[in-house]
């Protein structure tokens, strides 16, 4: 039997300081449930008030703004929650998104709030709601629509430290994280937005530039040799297994055959016209996705992919595209290879630094959800 280290304690839900207790929501703080004033009359509705729904919760921890607002008459007929309220989603597929309200405001029923009150942070328990919000979300009940109804939320276990101000410094080192991240997720955006402009100007035609259909630069494989045939990937694996689509890597194959080697290649899904630049060996999963490399030497890639972003495809029936439209569109570019060169370094090398600051956004993502499992169950103190 493991020993309990000096100045911690068993308890039912585990072990923490001698000094922390283990709370419901309920005894705590009081618990509320939002209401929608009547929609049929419109006067209910206008710009002055706050009325929050699912969508305007799990964007930062405070609530900015909302997608609806209430005027007055339907402020004075809501469930009004106070300042430092928290308000947490207990019905459907968002079960767990939460924030903090800076001022007086009110919620549609899917969302109940845990109001403030002396004996505790609401920064504290926002954190906390937030650290075992996939536990409370599979407690929900079993029906077509998943809810936790009021009194269920209202028994969620909690562990907090007896004192306050420790309750306020742990609230505090994780709200200095998330400044941090925050920070950076606005850089991010800002260099995705100076990279726009760039290729807006730079993939601009001028003098000296022709047109060409797509296909007279690019040919194609087929993916058949290199699909994944185990689809139980793991992360210690070494090749990475693609798709052209929003979720790119799918996972990590030990297959050592049919890995595509032929780099850099874009790889297109035939049926929605997604694209990636890939330059890195790997294993395909979609027998819909076409490899497109170079036709020659004096093909840049990496401008054609540049060029390819920009293209509004119109995707109409569930088709392939790629031999019987898509090489066949018009594109503008240089005659000079240097020029294509120059412009595709620019746009590559702003790419480059996208890419490290995101990897550096979830490294400090990582860095917080550590910091919430050691602080907010006692394992490191702030005291």
């Amino acid at each position: 039997m493991n020993s309990i280290k000096e100045g911690y304690k068993q308890t039912e839900i585990g072990v923490i300081p001698n000094d922390w207790e283990v709370k419901t929501l309920g005894e705590i703080a009081d618990i509320a449930t939002g209401t929608t004033p009547p929609t049929n009359n419109r006067k209910n509705y206008g710009d002055e008030y706050f009325f929050v729904s699912p969508a305007d919760l799990g964007n930062g921890k405070y609530i900015l703004d909302t997608e609806k607002k209430l005027s007055r008459l339907g402020f004075n007929v809501s469930r009004k929650y106070p300042a430092n309220s928290i308000l947490f989603t207990c019905i459907g597929s968002t079960i767990g998104k939460s924030g903090i309200s800076k001022n007086e405001l009110t919620s549609n029923q899917q969302i109940n709030a845990v109001l403030p009150n002396n004996s505790f942070s609401s920064d504290f328990v926002f954190y906390y709601l937030n650290l075992i919000s996939s536990k409370i979300k599979s407690g929900a009940s079993e029906q077509a629509v998943p809810m936790i109804n009021k009194t269920e939320f209202a028994k969620t276990t909690i562990t907090l430290p007896t004192s306050l101000a420790e309750q306020t410094a742990i609230a505090t080192a994780l709200s200095d994280a998330d400044g941090l991240i925050t920070g950076l997720e606005k850089l991010i955006a800002k260099k995705r937005n100076i990279k726009q402009g760039a290729m807006h100007q730079l993939l601009q035609p001028k003098e000296g530039w022709e047109v060409k259909k797509l296909g007279e630069f690019l040919n194609y494989e087929q993916p058949t040799p290199y699909l994944v045939s185990d689809t139980e990937y793991n992360n210690n694996n070494q090749t990475p297994v693609l798709t052209a689509g929003k979720t790119f890597i799918l996972g990590y194959t030990n297959e050592e055959h049919g890995i595509f080697n032929n780099l850099p290649v874009i790889i297109f899904d035939d049926f929605t016209t997604a694209i990636k630049y890939v330059d890195f060996p790997f294993k395909a999963k979609s027998s819909a996705m076409k490899m497109l490399v170079p036709r020659n030497e004096k093909v840049n890639l990496r401008f054609i992919y540049e060029i390819m972003q920009q293209i509004k495809f119109p995707l109409g029936d569930h088709k392939r595209h790629w031999i019987g439209e898509y090489q066949h569109i018009e594109i503008d570019i240089p005659k000079s290879p240097e020029e294509q060169t120059r412009i595709a370094t620019i746009l590559s090398d702003m790419d480059a630094e996208l890419s490290a600051l995101e990897k550096k956004l979830e490294k400090y993502k990582k860095v917080k959800l550590g910091m919430m499992q050691e602080l907010l169950t006692g394992k490191t103190r702030l005291v």
